[in-house]
Formats: C-alpha cells, structure tokens, sequence
C-alpha cells in the first residue's frame, strides 16, 4: 500500500469520526432521539473520542455527552459510571477554551440533577479545575465554570462547602464585576446558590466582597441579571438580623423599589422577595422600609400581578403587619387590606390563598381597629367559607381557621360578625358569640339591632354544653335583655303561645 493511499485511510477515519460526533450531538438536541442513542451505546463510543487527537473532534465528543447528560440523571450517571469524569477534568486543565467550555457544560449537565451526580463530580477533583477557568482569559470559560459551579452548589450546605472551600467565591465576585453581560448573570447565580443553604455560607460571600457589588447592579437594565442580583441578595438577607442589615446598608432603598414596576414578571417577585426577606427581621427594618415607601409600592406590585408572582409580596405585608400596632396600621393606610382580599377571593391557587389569610390575620390581630379595619373588607365570610370547604388543602383550613380566630378575638365591629352566626361551626362560633357578649352590654343601639336583625334569635338556637365557655358567653348576651324578650326569641315559645291559645278558656 502506498503512503498516499495510507493517508486517504486516516483521511476517511478522521472524516468519519468528525461526521460521528457531529451527527450524535445534533441528534441529542431532539428527546425523541435520546432513547435511541442511549440503546446503541453511544456513551462508550464517545468516550475515547474526548482524548481524539483532533482537538475539533474533542470538543464535539464532549458536546453531544453533555446534551446527552443534560437530558435525564440516567444518562449523566451513565457518563459516570463510565469512567468519564476523570478524562473530563484532565483535559479540562490542558486543553483549548472551546474544549474547557464543552467539558463544563458536561460537568454541569452531571451535576445538576442530584446531589449524589455532584458529589461525583466533586470526588474526581473537578472543583479545582472549574476553580482555575475561572481566572481564563475567555469570558465564555468563566461562564461555563461558573455555571457548573452554581449548579453543584445549589444542592445541599455540603456540596456549597466544598465549593467555598476550592477557592470560587472571590473569583465568582470578581466575575460579576466583568463587563460581558452573560458571565455577570451567571456569577451573580452562582453566589445566589451558594449563600443560600446556611448564614455561614452566606457570610462567606459577604466577607468576599459580594453585597457592594451586586447592590450597584439593581437598576442595571439586562432583566435577566437583575433576577439574579435581586435572588443572590435575598439569599443572603434571609438568614440573620446582621446580614440583612448588610443588604440595607448598601443603599439598596429606595432603588428596589423601582424593580417592583419592572416589566419582567420575575424582576417583580425577586424584587418583593428581597423586601420580604428583610421586613421579617426586625421592627426596625420594617419601619425603614415603611420610611422608604415599600409597602405602597409592594401592594401596587401585588395588584398588578397575578399567581405565585404575587406571593412573596402577600407574605412581606403580613410581616411588617406581625411587628406591631404602627406597621399593620401603615399597611391598613396605604390600602393593603383590600388588595389582600381580592388574593383571598380571586387566587385559585390555595397556597397563594394560605398566604393571603395569613397576611390578613397579621393584621387584624392587633386592635378593634385593626380588625374593623379586615372586617369591613368582607373578609371573615370568604375566610370560614375556604376554611369549610372540604376541597381546600389543609395548610390553607390551618391559615384561614388561624386568621379568623385573630381577627375575631379583636373585632368589635359587630355588623360584620352577624353573618358568622349563622354559618359558623362551633369552634369558631364561640369566638363570634364571645365577641357579642363584650360589646352587647355596653352598647344599646347595638342590642336593639342585634334583636331586629335576628341575631338574638340566633343565638337562641345555638346548642351549648352547660357550663361550657360558649354557654357562659350566650348567659351573658340574654342578661342584656328583659326575660320576656329572651323567651320570646327562644325555640319552641310560638308553639308554646299557640298551645296556650289553644287551652285559654275565655270568660263570658
């Protein structure tokens, strides 16, 4: 055989592994195909072909089993379980960026679908490698050790431990200060992962550097950056009094506030899950927020919205509502109360509706006022007819059972609590006829309205257990009136008048 017909044949063997590679990685962006290819054994036939001699062939062996990995974790256990990983990370160190970039996106596409796939990768030490992409010249390989970072991070305190302590964290902040807009999104993410498993964890990323940073980056206008700013700095936020006060001190209010008003659904919900995450702190927090405008501009947010976008705002106002008297009441001025009605009514999801009668109990638990306040709304009938209902969720029975109980054990209002009377079970019932039993005796435009609308008739009816807390309550709403007028109203005393008709003999 002549040299030249020796290199047609490594010419047809170089072609056909390129046109190999290449056709399994356009097929593995097609699901319907993955099935297929998992059945033929292509794991193994890719396997040799990421220490191929052609550096394009590589990079497109690495390709399809990351598309591959991606797709279900059999297949990314498939890609471990075949003794991939450790050809991966070396070629990770040695190769060019469009190999580092390929070998990454398979160590993500591994490692994002369990914790036991990352702890995988972790074992095959390719957090040191990821470690030093990030410091690569190329933009696109910071991106895609960042984005393999976060994902093996978003796992469990263990697997974010392990990446502290490969050294990313500096380097991620770093990252987020690049001017390529994508690697900033995906820095910004990676810290987001980390800090949020564990206050030490969180600290970490503070220690480095991170909140000055992402506090700069609020009003930036890529949307899809200020997700991640807004989710990176709730994270952090979340787990103590210190760190939250952290976030604050960057200045980040009033500018938040804007992001309530973004046109980006998720901008809105992460912005408001900021503020919650804040609020629910402390007092003072929460009146800072209130100084600076964030409850009006929360319940706008809440109004404008719909779904679980909504929800965080629902939350935040029932913890500035739970601090104190001052803050429900801010909540309840700037017209809050309505707008968590119409979540309790209009909502069909029936966590966003636990949400709502919670925020709503907050609330109303403080004072008379207070509960006037939740009670004109119409609120306590929408809250007993979800708490009955029997296709309601029980977390929601909990809330809503919770709420009326607060709201009711304040409200004076009694215009609002007569309807209760006639629906109400028992055990909330008692807390509506206790109600009446505090205002009755000192109210007589109220005792004459409550025998002309039939509530006192009602009560009549209602069957209490001798000595119980409910009897005691039903004595002392009859003791506001004359005995006549209590028998009058009482059960069977029409039939007992009729017989009294009956048997009367009229003298002539």
């Amino acid at each position: 055989m002549s040299q030249r017909q020796v290199l047609q044949v490594f010419e047809q063997y170089q072609r056909a592994r390129t046109q190999f590679v290449q056709t399994v990685a356009e097929l593995a962006t097609r699901p319907q195909n993955i099935e297929t290819l998992q059945n033929a054994g292509v794991m193994a036939l890719l396997r040799p072909l990421l220490l191929d001699v052609v550096p394009n062939i590589q990079q497109t062996a690495a390709l399809a089993l990351g598309r591959l990995a991606n797709y279900n974790d059999d297949l990314a256990e498939a890609v471990v379980k075949g003794d991939i990983l450790p050809q991966l990370v070396y070629s990770l160190a040695e190769q060019n960026r469009f190999y580092k970039k390929a070998a990454a996106f398979v160590l993500r596409a591994v490692g994002k679908h369990s914790p036991q796939l990352a702890q995988a990768i972790v074992d095959c030490g390719a957090l040191d490698t990821l470690v030093i992409c990030l410091e690569d010249f190329d933009p696109g390989v910071k991106e895609a050790a960042s984005w393999a970072l976060g994902y093996i991070a978003r796992h469990n305190a263990e697997l974010s431990q392990a990446v502290v302590d490969a050294g990313a964290i500096p380097l991620l902040v770093l990252c987020i200060q690049e001017p390529e807009i994508a690697l900033r999104r995906i820095a910004a993410s990676a810290l987001s992962d980390v800090s949020k498993h564990s206050p030490e964890l969180a600290q970490t990323v503070v220690d480095a550097g991170a909140i000055a940073h992402l506090a700069q980056m609020i009003l930036n206008p890529d949307a899809k950056l200020k997700r991640q700013v807004l989710s990176a700095l709730s994270q952090i936020a979340k787990h103590s009094v210190d760190l939250a006060e952290m976030v604050v001190e960057a200045e980040i209010f009033p500018v938040v506030l804007t992001c309530l008003k973004d046109s980006d659904e998720y901008v809105k919900k992460n912005a408001a899950t900021l503020i919650r995450e804040i609020a629910r702190h402390t007092p003072e927090l929460s009146q800072l927020i209130v100084n600076a405008g964030g409850v009006a501009a929360v319940i706008d947010c809440v109004g404008c919205c719909k779904g679980n976008i909504r929800l965080p705002g629902i939350m935040m106002l029932g913890y500035v509502a739970a601090h104190s008297e001052n803050l429900a009441m801010a909540v309840i001025i700037s017209k809050g109360v309505p707008q968590l009605a119409v979540c309790l009514s209009e909502e069909p999801e029936d966590h966003i509706k636990a949400a709502a009668a919670w925020s709503l109990g907050q609330i109303g638990r403080h004072t008379p006022e207070h509960a006037r306040a939740v009670a004109v709304a119409n609120v306590l009938p929408v809250l007993l007819s979800l708490y009955m209902a029997s296709e309601s969720a029980e977390d929601l029975q909990v809330k809503t059972k919770k709420a009326l109980k607060n709201i009711l054990q304040k409200c004076t209002h009694l215009p609002a609590l007569e309807p209760l009377l006639h629906d109400a079970p028992p055990n909330i019932l008692k807390h509506v006829v206790g109600q009446f039993s505090k205002v009755l005796p000192h109210d007589s435009k109220a005792r004459r309205l409550f025998v002309t609308s039939g509530g006192l008739k009602k009560v009549q009816e209602i069957k209490a257990e001798a000595g119980s807390l409910l009897q005691e309550y039903i004595n002392t709403i009859n003791n506001c009136y004359p005995e006549e007028i209590v028998r009058y109203y009482s059960p069977g005393y029409s039939e007992a008048l009729l017989e009294r008709v009956e048997n009367y003999q009229p003298v002539l």
